[in-house]
């Protein structure tokens, strides 16, 4: 799925009018009906997974997923008319990004991805993934 068009919004959320995977699939960008637009890159939505993998069950937790500076989606399947599965080049496949998580994403792309930053450092991780 690389184009996609939801159904019409009857319950006042906010809903997807496209979601486009780009070529090079390093990007997911994403437009909703309020007029709303988001550019996410694949490794801020690989390390942002809302799988219990990455989240854990509480705060305590959740992980900080370092390595991912070159990773790809290289799919996005539907779940039902709410969400989609990302399927990562690293085999991460287990996040659904509801069209919630994914509008708090972008709006919030600022402070979450300088947040993510500030754990690497303070972790002495790297963006960047191991070498082989």
């Amino acid at each position: 799925m690389t184009d996609a068009t939801a159904s019409p919004n009857t319950s006042g959320e906010m809903w997807p009018t496209e979601l486009r995977l780009a070529k090079d699939r390093r990007t997911l960008s994403i437009a909703f009906d309020n007029g709303e637009s988001y550019a996410l890159a694949a490794e801020y939505l690989r390390v942002k997974s809302p799988s219990a993998e990455v989240q854990g069950h509480s705060a305590e937790e959740r992980k900080t997923v370092p390595g991912k500076e070159q990773v790809m989606v290289l799919e996005v399947l539907p779940i039902g008319n709410y969400a989609v599965r990302l399927v990562f080049d690293d085999m991460h496949s287990t996040g659904i990004f509801s069209w919630a998580y994914l509008r708090e994403l972008g709006r919030d792309h600022a402070k979450l991805w300088q947040e993510y930053l500030d754990e690497l450092a303070a972790k002495n991780l790297s963006r960047s993934p191991a070498r082989r």
